[in-house]
């Protein structure tokens, strides 16, 4: 499985943008796709996680403003982050994460490189 990410920019305060991240590969053993982000001298954090039975999960910083969605194609899966009200605590790289299970007893995580969000003015 690999990830890719793009959509990354600056956004003035308030503003919108909107990340995407395919997935190929193996993706018929991806459990889960989501989003993190680290800022500077941060940890890294969950901003939105779907399973593939559809389930959402946000972090608290960003619920009400972003919206996870995906959409699958025969050997593929497309993953977008919808971030609206955008804040300059959001300012932070973003990464696409593919939590992935070839078996019962093997899961592991598939990074993207990251794509960078800056809000400010």
């Amino acid at each position: 499985v690999q990830v890719v990410e793009s959509g990354g920019g600056l956004v003035q305060p308030g503003g919108s943008l909107r990340l995407s991240c395919e997935a190929s590969g193996s993706v018929y053993h991806i459990n889960a796709l989501g989003w993190y982000r680290q800022a500077p001298g941060k940890e890294r954090e969950l901003v939105a996680v779907v399973t593939t039975d559809g389930s959402t999960n946000y972090g608290d910083s960003v619920k009400g403003r972003f919206i996870i969605t995906k959409d699958s194609a025969k050997n593929s899966v497309n993953l977008h982050l919808q971030m609206n009200s955008l804040k300059s605590e959001d300012t932070a790289v973003y990464y696409c994460n593919a939590r992935v299970q070839p078996s019962i007893e093997s899961i592991f995580d598939v990074w993207g490189q990251g794509t960078t969000v800056t809000v400010s003015s």
